[in-house]
C-alpha cells in the first residue's frame, strides 16, 4: 500500500480543526484498505469567502480524494452530500450541527445525506433529505 502526504493545502479559509483534517483523512484511508495519493494535493473549500470549522468536513474530503485518484468510481458521489468525522481508525463519529445543514439542504430540493449512524436520528428530521448511514472502508 502507498503512503503519501496531505500537504497544508486545504484552502478556502479552514479553521484549525479543518486544518487538522489531512492526519484524520490520510490516516483514515489508509486503515480503510485505499491508497493514499504519493503526491501533493490541494483541498479546495469554496466559497473561499465562508469560514469552515470542525472536523464534519473529514468524510466528504476522503470521499473527494478517493473518487479523484480513481478508487471510487468517477460520479459516485454525485448528488450525495457527506458529513463526519473521521477517527484514525476509519470509523465514522458524529458531529454537532447536523440538523441545520440537514435544513439548508432540504430547503434546496432532495438530497440524500450520507452521515454517522449517531447523527441519522437527527438528518431524518427535515422533510426531503434522505440520510444514509455511512461506513467508511
Amino acid at each position: 500500500m502507498a503512503t503519501g502526504i496531505l500537504s497544508d493545502d486545504i484552502v478556502g479559509l479552514p479553521a484549525t480543526t479543518v486544518r487538522e483534517a489531512k492526519e484524520r483523512v490520510g490516516t483514515a484511508v489508509k486503515n480503510s484498505g485505499f491508497d493514499f495519493p504519493m503526491r501533493r494535493i490541494t483541498v479546495n473549500l469554496a466559497p473561499a469567502d465562508l469560514k469552515k470549522e470542525g472536523p464534519g468536513l473529514d468524510l466528504a474530503i476522503a470521499v473527494g480524494i478517493l473518487e479523484a485518484t480513481g478508487q471510487l468510481p468517477e460520479g459516485s458521489s454525485h448528488g450525495l452530500f457527506f458529513l463526519g468525522e473521521l477517527s484514525l481508525d476509519r470509523t465514522l463519529r458524529g458531529i454537532p450541527g447536523v440538523l441545520p445543514m440537514a435544513c439548508a439542504l432540504g430547503a434546496i430540493g432532495k438530497a440524500t445525506l450520507v452521515l454517522p449512524g449517531e447523527n441519522a436520528r437527527e438528518g431524518a428530521l427535515v422533510e426531503g433529505v434522505f440520510p444514509e448511514r455511512g461506513k467508511f472502508g
